[in-house]
């Protein structure tokens, strides 16, 4: 009997070493599993700064040291990209600088105008004046009124379109007034009725009898364009393109023409004529630029407002002298085109959504989706692109109309605003 019970338990310790020795060998494979897939992925992964911020657990509390360098390169990931102005809580629609280049405004679809001072680029953060619109309404667009404290707003609400003047309570100070609050000046309800406003510009009118006066073009999602006095809110004119559906329509710098984008592939030009009194006295059609295969998506008057240059959905920039007699029937005239240098996977041409130009008339800002790209007026060639300027897609952009200090320099400056709440400085390139 006791070598049985001997045998019996020999096996019963030779069968009891084996399952401890096969659980424990389960376990640290299972662990050495868990380690390699919690380090793979920082062992594999790529390093690129134009991607979003690295992933992070939610139970992970540790934080990697970063120095400030990788910041401020994590930050700013293309070498002309110099500032981000945060804090608006929704999706930037639109942003117009001041004349003097020292004010930006954006409008915000967190129902708020922000009027931001530009003293130096390079600043860590921004002063800037918090413009409160009526509950419900939603900013889509902003213009400046003759100075950097009265600004005009499109607002879209449930009940329709509407522009509203703030100007401040008190302006008298100057630059050195420390703290100012906006004042509703006039407003203008069902502007365009239930239609969205797409577009706000507005210039110093300078041409002819005008007087100087801050006029501002509106652009509906239909067919209708109306011109506003700056200041007193007053309609002083309306025009239709009769082309189905508006994609923008602006002013040019002198107050002279109005001219539009729309559903087909001809850009109609309007006159505004002054009166001996300053007045407008009317708003008339008097030329179109023909040329183009497929609907104009945008277009820019360059500062001397002689030209204008046109995207289209054709694949092509054109630039048009409109400096011609139309009263004596002289059409105006294709200067230059370009092939827009954009192409997606199967080779087929893409198009720009917006574009601006630089004040000297020199460097055309074109984007599509949230690319960037800055151009040669004179050759159409590249001179920089930002490939992902925006976490998403860009809604506006504006030039500084004049050189702006980046620490003990002035740079010309770029500003473009995103659906990813953000509004960014940028650096011109160079010729």
């Amino acid at each position: 009997m006791e070598p049985i019970v001997s045998i019996a338990v020999v096996t019963s310790l030779i069968l009891g070493a084996l399952i401890a020795f096969i659980a424990f060998g389960t376990y640290f494979r299972n662990r050495k599993s868990e380690i390699v897939s919690i380090a793979n992925p920082a062992d594999t992964a790529p390093l690129n700064l134009k991607n979003s911020k690295p992933h992070q657990t939610k139970k992970s509390h540790a934080k990697p040291h970063q120095s400030h360098a990788d910041k401020d390169l994590n930050k700013r990931h293309h070498p002309l990209d110099l500032n981000t102005l945060k804090g608006h809580g929704d999706s930037v629609n639109g942003l117009c600088f001041s004349s003097d280049g020292h004010s930006l405004a954006t409008a915000c679809d967190d129902g708020v105008v922000r009027v931001f001072k530009l003293d130096d680029a390079s600043s860590k953060s921004f002063k800037f004046m918090r413009i409160n619109l009526p509950a419900g309404g939603h900013p889509t667009a902003v213009a400046f009124v003759d100075d950097a404290s009265s600004v005009v707003v499109a607002s879209q609400s449930l009940t329709g379109a509407s522009l509203y003047m703030y100007g401040e309570d008190n302006p008298k100070g100057g630059e050195n007034r420390q703290h100012f609050k906006p004042e509703l000046k006039w407003e203008q309800h069902n502007a365009h009725e239930k239609k969205y406003i797409l577009t706000l510009f507005g210039t110093k009118a300078t041409h002819g009898a005008a007087d100087g006066s801050t006029i501002v073009a509106s652009s509906s999602e239909g067919t209708d364009i109306k011109l506003w006095h700056g200041k007193s809110g007053k309609m002083l004119g309306f025009v239709d393109t009769n082309q189905l559906k508006n994609n923008m329509a602006t002013v040019s710098p002198n107050g002279r023409f109005i001219a539009a984008a729309a559903f087909t592939a001809d850009v109609k030009v309007w006159e505004i004529v002054y009166s001996k009194d300053s007045s407008v006295k009317e708003v008339t059609k008097v030329m179109q630029l023909k040329g183009h295969k497929s609907a104009v998506t945008w277009l820019s008057f360059t500062p001397d407002s002689e030209r204008i240059i046109t995207a289209s959905k054709d694949g092509s920039i054109r630039v048009w002298n409109i400096n011609v007699r139309y009263h004596l029937d002289e059409d105006p005239k294709t200067l230059k085109v370009f092939p827009i240098p954009l192409h997606d996977s199967n080779g087929t041409a893409l198009h720009y959504d917006r574009l601006s130009i630089s004040p000297d008339g020199k460097i055309l800002a074109v984007t599509h989706g949230s690319l960037l790209q800055w151009l040669s007026v004179e050759t159409g060639e590249v001179l920089e692109t930002a490939d992902k300027a925006h976490d998403g897609d860009i809604t506006d952009i504006a030039w500084a109309p004049k050189p702006i200090p980046v620490g003990d320099k002035r740079v010309t400056i770029l500003a473009s605003s995103s659906v990813d709440k953000k509004v960014k400085l940028w650096a011109s390139p160079t010729l």
